[in-house]
Protein backbone atom coordinates (compact mmCIF):
# COMPACT_ATOMS: atom_id res chain seq x y z
CA UNK A 1 0.00 0.00 0.00
CA UNK A 2 1.36 2.99 -0.93
CA UNK A 3 0.96 6.39 1.66
CA UNK A 4 0.73 10.05 1.44
CA UNK A 5 3.01 10.50 4.65
CA UNK A 6 6.09 10.86 3.66
CA UNK A 7 7.81 10.53 7.71
CA UNK A 8 7.99 6.90 7.86
CA UNK A 9 10.60 5.40 10.62
CA UNK A 10 11.40 1.98 10.63
CA UNK A 11 11.57 0.12 14.63
CA UNK A 12 10.75 -2.21 16.54
CA UNK A 13 8.20 -2.43 19.32
CA UNK A 14 9.86 -2.49 23.01
CA UNK A 15 6.81 -2.58 24.94
CA UNK A 16 3.05 -2.29 25.04
CA UNK A 17 1.22 -0.59 28.25
CA UNK A 18 -2.61 -0.94 28.15
CA UNK A 19 -5.19 0.94 29.34
CA UNK A 20 -9.14 1.10 29.35
CA UNK A 21 -9.43 1.97 24.97
CA UNK A 22 -5.95 2.74 24.06
CA UNK A 23 -2.66 1.86 24.63
CA UNK A 24 1.09 3.46 24.98
CA UNK A 25 3.76 1.83 22.44
CA UNK A 26 7.09 2.28 22.97
CA UNK A 27 9.05 1.96 19.41
CA UNK A 28 12.89 1.51 19.37
CA UNK A 29 13.54 3.07 16.25
CA UNK A 30 16.48 1.45 14.17
CA UNK A 31 18.56 4.72 15.10
CA UNK A 32 18.35 3.86 18.33
CA UNK A 33 16.41 6.47 19.34
CA UNK A 34 12.79 5.79 21.48
CA UNK A 35 9.36 6.93 20.29
CA UNK A 36 5.81 6.40 21.84
CA UNK A 37 2.77 6.06 20.25
CA UNK A 38 -0.76 6.35 21.57
CA UNK A 39 -2.79 4.50 19.65
CA UNK A 40 -6.21 2.73 20.20
CA UNK A 41 -6.11 -1.36 21.72
CA UNK A 42 -8.29 -2.16 18.53
CA UNK A 43 -4.97 -1.64 16.55
CA UNK A 44 -2.50 -3.22 18.67
CA UNK A 45 -4.70 -6.21 18.36
CA UNK A 46 -5.76 -5.81 14.34
CA UNK A 47 -1.86 -5.20 13.99
CA UNK A 48 -0.62 -7.65 16.89
CA UNK A 49 1.93 -5.52 18.05
CA UNK A 50 3.51 -6.90 21.43
CA UNK A 51 7.67 -6.46 22.09
CA UNK A 52 9.72 -7.48 19.24
CA UNK A 53 6.73 -6.49 16.40
CA UNK A 54 8.56 -5.06 13.59
CA UNK A 55 6.79 -1.71 12.61
CA UNK A 56 7.47 1.92 10.80
CA UNK A 57 6.25 4.65 12.95
CA UNK A 58 4.36 7.33 10.46
CA UNK A 59 3.84 10.64 10.92
CA UNK A 60 2.84 13.14 8.86
CA UNK A 61 4.74 16.33 7.98
CA UNK A 62 2.38 19.00 9.37
CA UNK A 63 1.96 16.99 12.71
CA UNK A 64 6.07 17.51 13.21
CA UNK A 65 6.64 20.85 15.27
CA UNK A 66 10.15 22.04 15.49
CA UNK A 67 12.61 23.74 18.14
CA UNK A 68 15.94 25.09 17.99
CA UNK A 69 17.32 23.08 20.99
CA UNK A 70 15.82 20.57 23.54
CA UNK A 71 13.02 21.77 25.09
CA UNK A 72 12.19 20.96 29.11
CA UNK A 73 8.52 21.11 30.92
CA UNK A 74 6.63 20.28 27.60
CA UNK A 75 4.52 16.99 27.63
CA UNK A 76 5.40 16.04 24.51
CA UNK A 77 7.73 13.10 24.93
CA UNK A 78 9.04 12.78 21.65
CA UNK A 79 11.49 14.61 20.98
CA UNK A 80 14.24 13.82 18.22
CA UNK A 81 17.18 15.72 17.20
CA UNK A 82 18.55 16.25 13.88
CA UNK A 83 19.65 18.69 11.21
CA UNK A 84 18.16 20.84 8.67
CA UNK A 85 18.94 19.67 4.79
CA UNK A 86 16.41 21.97 3.22
CA UNK A 87 14.06 24.67 3.39
CA UNK A 88 11.58 25.51 0.37
CA UNK A 89 9.35 28.64 1.56
CA UNK A 90 6.06 29.55 0.25
CA UNK A 91 3.93 32.06 0.59
CA UNK A 92 2.38 30.88 3.86
CA UNK A 93 4.35 27.55 4.43
CA UNK A 94 7.34 26.06 4.76
CA UNK A 95 8.25 22.59 3.86
CA UNK A 96 11.68 21.50 6.32
CA UNK A 97 13.47 18.34 5.41
CA UNK A 98 15.87 17.20 8.65
CA UNK A 99 18.10 14.28 8.71
CA UNK A 100 17.66 12.51 11.99
CA UNK A 101 19.88 8.74 13.23
CA UNK A 102 18.20 6.51 10.93
CA UNK A 103 15.88 8.59 8.58
CA UNK A 104 14.77 11.79 7.26
CA UNK A 105 11.48 13.52 8.76
CA UNK A 106 9.75 16.71 6.86
CA UNK A 107 7.96 19.10 8.77
CA UNK A 108 5.37 21.80 7.52
CA UNK A 109 5.47 24.58 9.22
CA UNK A 110 4.68 28.33 8.75
CA UNK A 111 6.82 30.60 6.83
CA UNK A 112 6.98 32.96 9.35
CA UNK A 113 7.95 30.15 12.08
CA UNK A 114 10.89 29.07 9.72
CA UNK A 115 12.00 32.71 9.32
CA UNK A 116 11.45 33.16 13.25
CA UNK A 117 13.76 30.20 13.89
CA UNK A 118 16.34 30.78 11.19
CA UNK A 119 16.17 27.56 9.94
CA UNK A 120 18.70 27.02 6.59
CA UNK A 121 20.71 23.90 5.73
CA UNK A 122 22.98 22.97 8.93
CA UNK A 123 20.88 24.10 11.50
CA UNK A 124 20.27 21.94 14.34
CA UNK A 125 17.09 21.54 15.21
CA UNK A 126 14.74 19.01 17.40
CA UNK A 127 11.75 17.54 15.91
CA UNK A 128 8.86 17.24 18.51
CA UNK A 129 5.83 14.86 17.77
CA UNK A 130 3.08 14.25 20.19
CA UNK A 131 2.40 10.44 20.88
CA UNK A 132 -0.92 11.15 19.57
CA UNK A 133 0.05 12.10 16.09
CA UNK A 134 2.12 8.91 15.45
CA UNK A 135 0.45 5.84 13.52
CA UNK A 136 2.26 2.48 13.53
CA UNK A 137 1.99 0.18 10.46
CA UNK A 138 3.66 -3.63 10.21
CA UNK A 139 6.69 -3.38 8.82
Amino acid sequence: MSLSIRNQLPGTVSSVTAGEVMAAVKVRLDSGQELTAAVTLDAVKDLGLGTGSAVRALVKSTEVALATGPVTGLSIRNQIPGTVTEVATGGAMAGVKVDVAGGALTAAITADAAADLGLAAGSPVVALIKSTEISLANA
